[in-house]
């Protein structure tokens, strides 16, 4: 995740370090759970604090960067 961003950052005073739209406390993954919900990009550009759309989409960019990794996410299987 060596790319420049210009929308993301993550400092270790604002929300534990988590990845947040600069000058906010959303942080991406907040965005991915509002998404998942069922909320439209333009329900959260909407939304109080606005956020602009390329805001949102380096966040999308960032998080699908971030998954990228080499790492196996243990998923339980749904029938219990």
């Amino acid at each position: 995740m060596g790319e420049k961003r210009k929308y993301i950052v993550s400092d270790p005073s604002i929300m534990m370090g988590k990845p947040v739209i600069t000058g906010t406390r959303i942080t991406v993954e907040l965005i991915l759970e509002k998404l998942a919900a069922g909320e439209t990009i333009d329900q959260i550009v909407e939304s109080p604090p606005r956020l602009s759309r390329d805001a949102i989409h380096e966040a999308l960019s960032f998080a699908a960067e971030a998954l990228k990794a080499d790492v196996i996410y243990p998923i339980s299987d749904a029938r219990g």
